[in-house]
């Protein structure tokens, strides 16, 4: 495998298998009222945490690699206070990640050492990519936190994986 195919398997399986696997299994683990509950004002609820990482993980892959419209509203992510059903943040998951999968089935390597404008930034391929794969593993992070503060039960990641 070259480098690219590294990185771009190793992306694919942080963010899909590992990201967005964990937070659709504390939305599932959430009833409607949990995932919109927030400990205080300074805090988000799952149901924020969901619409920022897909707002985040869109406008970072989707429209600054993928070159697709950039639509996001980021402080309405934090705003809403729902309740959005959960199927329609587990339905927001899935279409984020087929279209996060078209857009990486795509890319090039030069597309990856190529910096493109993203936000208010100028990033490279690869660092729009770190940053997605970063941010959504602290967000997932703080939604397992409060899924486990809020259910009191082990979320089971590891489960029948040998650890030691």
């Amino acid at each position: 495998m070259t480098w690219f195919q590294l990185l771009i398997a190793e992306v694919r399986r942080r963010l899909f298998e590992e990201c967005f696997a964990r937070l659709r299994k504390c939305l599932n683990l959430l009833d409607e009222e949990q995932i919109w509950w927030r400990p205080n004002d300074h805090t988000n609820s799952v149901g924020n945490l969901t619409l920022h990482l897909c707002g985040n993980a869109r406008q970072w892959i989707c429209a600054g690699l993928g070159k697709q419209p950039d639509t996001r509203r980021r402080q309405a992510e934090f705003d809403e206070r729902g309740p959005i059903p959960r199927a329609e943040l587990l339905a927001m998951l899935d279409t984020l990640e087929k279209d996060i999968d078209e857009v990486l089935e795509m890319l090039t390597p030069e597309e990856v050492l190529t910096t493109h404008p993203v936000q208010t930034f100028r990033e490279t391929g690869m660092s729009i990519l770190v940053h997605v794969v970063e941010h959504c593993s602290y967000h997932t992070g703080q939604v397992t936190l409060l899924t486990k503060w809020l259910k009191d039960t082990d979320t089971g990641y590891y489960e029948g994986v040998p650890l030691e």
